[in-house]
């Protein structure tokens, strides 16, 4: 894997959580994009050093929201 890959991948969460308009959990990031978790953790990490999204650990997932 390289960087161009993971920042295809960051768009498409982006994208994915833009088009959704909502905080979306590890699992719906998942359905909507079609990344296997490592991927998306990838694509989330890359997104959160950026300032682009916000991050929150719940009691049974992950939440991402669009910053």
């Amino acid at each position: 894997m390289n960087v161009e890959t993971i920042g295809l991948w960051a768009g498409a969460t982006w994208n994915a959580l833009n088009d959704a308009n909502c905080t979306l959990s590890v699992k719906g990031l998942k359905k909507a994009t079609k990344l296997k978790e490592k991927e998306l953790y990838a694509a989330i990490g890359w997104l959160a050093r950026e300032g682009k999204v916000n991050v929150e650990a719940t009691e049974t997932d992950v939440e991402v929201t669009l910053l």
